[in-house]
């Protein structure tokens, strides 16, 4: 299976915040649909093992952020290439927060929105939870937002070639660190820990 065919789905990149126990964070996240009317509900999917899906399981709160075409790859790395176990991605960025404390993001962006949980779902890898849209705003009307087949053609860097005299021993997952062992990744690999694609490996060279 060519797991390059989901990128063209009709995905959205979004910032998503929480703010639980003392601790405020954000990731990044493709998996948002609007899924009911009167009163609005939206879902969204997010991976076990990110901390902000603890925060979201502890609060029952969250705010998203959808991203603008503009975004840098800066952004999208500082909030979705490292853990907020390890670091603080919001005390320094000096972000507003929604009427529950969750940061969102006033700048690269076209709008958020603060949800309120009514029911999650373990689907194994990702949570999934069904919330009502609270409050929403527009951050940006002269700016379209970002796709996830835009983010994949235009925003992440294109990986580099390795240089012809060094092997490849393993490949390092950017995400979680999980590292697959052998010089060849497949192209349909995903990471058994944090569920990303092939493409979020970097080659471990001897």
């Amino acid at each position: 299976m060519d797991n390059t065919a989901l990128y063209r789905l009709s995905y959205g990149v979004f910032m998503l915040g929480a703010n639980a126990n003392g601790r405020k964070n954000g990731c990044i996240t493709n998996t948002c649909m609007q899924v009911a009317n009167s009163p609005t509900r939206v879902a969204i999917s997010v991976i076990n093992t990110n901390f902000t899906c603890d925060l979201i399981k502890s609060s029952g709160t969250f705010a998203l952020t959808m991203l603008s075409e503009k975004v840098t790859f800066d952004t999208i790395k500082h909030f979705g290439y490292q853990s907020g176990r390890d670091v603080d991605k919001i005390t320094d960025l000096n972000l507003p927060t929604d009427s529950f404390g969750n940061p969102y993001l006033d700048r690269e962006s076209v709008a958020y929105i603060s949800c309120k949980v009514l029911s999650s779902q373990d689907l194994g890898s990702h949570t999934l939870f069904i919330a009502e849209i609270i409050d929403a705003e527009v951050l940006n009307k002269d700016l379209k937002p970002l796709t996830y087949a835009d983010y994949q053609d235009h925003v992440k860097p294109k990986p580099t070639e390795a240089p012809k005299e060094k092997k490849i021993k393993g490949w390092r997952c950017k995400i979680c660190g999980y590292i697959y062992e052998g010089e060849t990744l497949p192209a349909d690999f995903v990471c058994p820990v944090c569920g990303h694609p092939a493409d979020d490996f970097e080659p471990i060279y001897e």
